[in-house]
This record gives structure tokens, sequence and C-alpha cells, in this order.
């Protein structure tokens, strides 16, 4: 008889998250992925200026911080047929691989590591062969063994202590940790380092967004002007800087995190044949090169991959019924119906709903189990995130894509099934973030070129007033979040927003089961995991933390009987 746990909550993720499997023999034969929060953002723009959104949709999220500004601006531009300069759509690329370098990063260090790195166990290193270790894979200066000796001094102090700070509750000690101590040392190392790094990168976006997080956007390109001369505008001096701070991020990334990456997953390459799922993936696309209308031209390229058949790319239509949004498990009602799959155009966020709340014991996985929806594209699960992005490319033929896959996977001596796993989910993370350091230099290397040959244009305001705009449209803007595929929907009626709903990579991923039983992909790539312990579940953080879960918005509370007793207003909230 299979055993149940309940791992909940998932930490070192944005939002509340709670997985339960069912295990037998040792592994893993059914999983649940349920979300207890619940986002209302869709309610809260409705009726008011479409011009306005992006600053309400931005708060969907606190750790991508400008993923909902540019997605909701790009579904008002859409809806009102404007087309923005190229130095707005260069500095949207400089701000969108600027949050790349940070957010991945700081996911590998900070959410990810600690899963595979044992921080207690680096007590045990030998600086000296830390430091050989590290000049053998990297030429990042911080290498000698008195570095490494002081960080070992200062992870035994936080020991000595008895309070491990940043560092308490980890799986120290559990047999699936792998790492020799010194590789745990330059774990350790590198993750502060990390911690001191990411503060740097975000600058990029205070420079040409005012602030961080939540920088500014404006509908028909940017808020920050162009004056070479000027202490008041985007001036050569701070135009320099962000020269500098990309330079910076894509060091840190070739000689750090990249060299880290290799090094880490070279010891668990047993990982690439655990957390493969449906595999079925899909990317919207991004990074403009000619114009967001040309997606010839994306730097990621779109399309949908289903079994694993890299052979055949289909294509992704956001405008037709291709994506659909089911609720027959998630805690909300729709007015036709709740076995019924809706368009985003005519979706409803009905959290109206009165069956059963969220229980505090097991959930009740034969009715609603969820507060995020599950969205089908022609009714099949769809995988998001890195690893689609980089499929998807590699499928279409794109030769940058292509090589950096290639070069990890000859690296690591694993076959090109090893993609498909947690390990492959992990590793492609870093590839993306090295071609996306490389692009975000391209993209700022050509917006210095405009500016230079005199075009200081950041925005067009041609269909800025309302009296230009038809009395009925409709539009939707699609990324690539770093969780994956983004997407919003707008429809606009005598110049107000009429109705507005998102479908963020995490509900593709985290959804519960649809109409026909299909698992999302949490659910599916848990499947098969083997479980050492069903007290210390390291297993199940591992593959969950590889997607870089980012759930939710409004916090409902309830007492034991189910009653509402208390909400609780976060307005830095995440995807769901």
């Amino acid at each position: 008889m299979a055993e149940r746990i309940v791992v909940d909550p998932i930490t070192r993720i944005e939002g509340h998250l709670r997985i339960e499997a069912e295990i037998k023999d040792g592994k893993i034969v059914d999983a649940f992925s349920s979300s207890t929060m619940v986002r209302g953002i869709e309610n809260v723009v409705k009726g008011r200026d479409p011009r306005d959104v992006w600053a309400f949709a931005q708060r969907t999220c606190g750790v991508c911080t400008t993923v909902h500004a540019l997605t909701s601006v790009r579904a008002v531009e859409d809806a009102l047929g404007i087309a923005v300069p190229q130095n707005a759509e260069l500095v949207r690329n400089i701000m969108e691989g600027a949050l790349y370098m940070h957010d991945h990063a700081v996911h590998f260090y900070h959410l990810h590591a600690l899963d595979w790195v044992d921080v207690v166990n680096a007590l045990k290193a030998d600086p000296k062969k830390t430091s050989e270790i590290a000049q053998s894979i990297s030429n990042w200066p911080k290498s000698s063994p008195g570095y490494f000796s002081d960080i070992q001094k200062r992870v035994q102090k936080f020991v000595d202590s008895g309070q491990l700070g940043i560092f308490a509750n980890g799986y120290w000690g559990h047999p699936q940790m792998k790492l020799p101590a010194e590789v745990n040392l330059l774990g350790v190392a590198h993750y502060l380092e990390a911690l001191e790094w990411q503060k740097e990168i975000v600058k990029v976006h205070t420079i040409f967004g005012g602030k961080n997080p939540h920088p500014n956007y404006l509908v028909g390109g940017m808020a920050c002007a162009i004056n070479s001369e000027s202490p008041g505008g985007l001036n050569a001096e701070r135009l320099a800087y962000v020269g500098k701070l990309l330079q910076e991020g894509k060091n840190f990334i070739e000689q750090v995190y990249i060299p880290d990456l290799l090094a880490i997953a070279s010891f668990y390459k047993d990982w690439g044949a655990i957390g493969k799922g449906f595999g079925n993936y899909m990317s919207y696309g991004d990074f403009p090169t000619n114009g967001y209308a040309d997606i010839s031209n994306f730097k990621f390229p779109q399309g949908v991959i289903l079994n694993r058949d890299l052979s055949k790319v289909q294509d992704v239509d956001h405008r037709n019924g291709d994506i659909e949004e089911f609720i027959n498990n998630s805690w909300y009602d729709y007015s036709e119906g709740n076995e019924v799959g809706k368009h985003p155009w005519e979706g409803e966020t009905n959290i109206n709903y009165s069956g059963p709340k969220p229980p505090y014991d097991h959930l009740d996985v034969q009715q609603k189990y969820s507060f995020i929806k599950t969205p089908r594209w022609r009714g099949k699960p769809m995988e998001v995130g890195p690893l689609a992005r980089l499929l998807v490319g590699y499928g279409r033929g794109n030769k940058e894509i292509q090589d950096g896959v290639n070069g990890a996977l000859k690296h690591l001596d694993v076959p090109v099934e090893a993609l498909f796993s947690t390990l492959g989910r992990t590793a492609a993370r870093g590839i993306e973030t090295q071609l996306v350091a490389n692009w975000t230099m391209e993209f700022y290397d050509s917006l210095m070129n405009n500016i230079k040959n005199g075009d200081e244009r950041m925005a067009n305001m041609d269909s800025w007033e309302p009296k230009s705009w038809p009395q009925e449209c409709k539009g939707v803007g699609f990324m690539e979040a770093p969780r994956g595929a983004l997407a919003h929907w707008i429809k606009i009626k005598d110049g107000k927003t009429e109705n507005y709903q998102q479908v963020v990579p995490s509900t593709w991923n985290a959804s519960p089961r649809d109409p026909k039983g299909q698992r999302s992909a949490y659910e599916s790539t848990l499947i098969g995991t083997p479980v050492a312990d069903p007290e210390l579940p390291l297993e199940i953080i591992r593959t969950i933390h590889s997607f870089d879960p980012c759930i939710a918005c409004a916090v409902h509370l309830y007492d034991e009987h189910g009653n509402h007793i208390s909400q609780v207003q976060n307005i830095s909230s995440c995807e769901s």
C-alpha cells in the first residue's frame, strides 16, 4: 500500500506551495500539487485605464519585478496597434536580460544549490584543495587557499553558535548529498559572493526604470529620456555604468555560475534520468530584434514540442482557441459550469467559490484542491521554462542554442536524453543565462550605436489618447519570463479595461489535473522519483526546485472549520 506524505510549505520559493506524494517501494507513484493562495489582480484592474494596468499587473510578482509590466504594456500596445521605437525595444530587452542574469543566478545559488550542496560538510574541506579545484575550472580571482579558509571560518561560527542563520533547516548529511567536502566549500563561498553580486546587477533596472523592484514602463515605449549631456536624463555617464554592470554580470556568469553548475552536475549525473514528466514543451519566444510583431527574429524562438520529438515544432497562436484554462480541480467557479475550458479573452476569476476549502490534513483530490487554474494547449499539458525554451530553440535549428546545449552535454558526458530531467532542467537554466548575457551586451551595443548616430527616440505617443481608440478592441501580450511562457489578455471597451486575464509560467507547471485526468508538469515529473527517506524528502524538493516555483498573491486564512477569518494583502507577490 502506498504511503502518502505531505511537504507543506515548499521552502525557498516565492509563494505557498504544497506537494502531496504517494510512495510505494521507495518511489513516488502519484503526486498532487496545490497552492493555498489566491490571486485577484485580474479583478483589481477591471474598469481601469489600460495605460495604467501595467503598474497593477506588475505587482503580481515580487521576484520577476518587470515581466508582468512588460507583458501588460505589450497587450495594450497589441490592442491599440502601437509599435514602439527601436530604442525602447532595446532598453526593454536589456532590462529583461539583466533580470535573467539576476534571477537565474539567484535561483541556482540561493534557492536550488542547497538541494545539492551540503553546507555543514564544507567544514571538513581542505581549503588548499578547494583552491586547486576552483583554479582548474575558472580564472575567477577569488580562489586562494586563504580566501576559502576564511569562508570556512565564517561557516564554523554559524555552526558553533548553534544558529545556522540562512543555512538553517537544510538536509545536511542526507545520504543523497554526494559532493566532496571541497566542492561543498566552493559552493558555499560562491553562494555568499552571489549575495553581494546580485544587488549590483539590479541597478540596471533603477537606471532605466527608476527603481527596483517594480521599475517603470510605458505604453508606447519607455519613460526614460535619453539626453547625453543632461544630469537629469539618461546621460553618457549612466549609460556607461549600465555597460559596466552588464559586463560584470557576464563575467560572474561565465567565471562563477557556469563552472560551478558543471562541477556540481558532474556528481549528480543519475538525475539525468529523474524528473522526466510527459515530454510536452512550449515556448512563446522572446527578445525581439526586429519589432515585437516579427516573431521570426526573436532570440528565443516560439513553438511547441510534443512527446520529446524535437524534429517537429508546432506554432503557438494566442488568439484562437488553442489555449484554454480549466477549473475543474481549482477553487473557482465558471458561470457556464466547471468542466468547460475558457480562452483567456473570455476568462473569469471568480473567487467567490463556496465549496470545500484547503484542508489541514490530506487534500481531497477527488474534489477541487488548488487555487491555481489548469491551462492546456489544444487539450494537452505543457511544461514551460528554460528547458522548454532551449528544446524549442534546438528543434527550430537555432545554432547558438544548439551549440550551448551540445557543449554542456559533451562536458558532462551525458546523452541527449538527459535533457528531459531534473538535471536537464537545472542545466538549461545555466546554459540560457550565458546566452542571454551575450545577447544583452549586443542589445546594449546597438542602443549605444543608435544614440551615437543621433537616434534618441524612446516612445511613440501617436495612439496615446483614448479619443483615437476604437470603441472596443482586444490584445495579447506575451513573453518568456525567466520561469517560462507568460501572457496577458486584455479587452478594452469605451476606453476602460473590460476584462483581463493572466496565464503565468507556474500556472502551466503547477496546476492540478484537468477534466481528462492529465497531470501538469510538477505532478508528472515526480512520478518514479526515488525517495530514500520519506521523513526527509529531499528528492521531491530537488525536482520541484528545478522549475523555480513562483506562486501567489493575496493570502486567505481559515479556521479549523473552514471559515474565513482574515485576509492579508501582499503587495509584492508572484506568479501562480
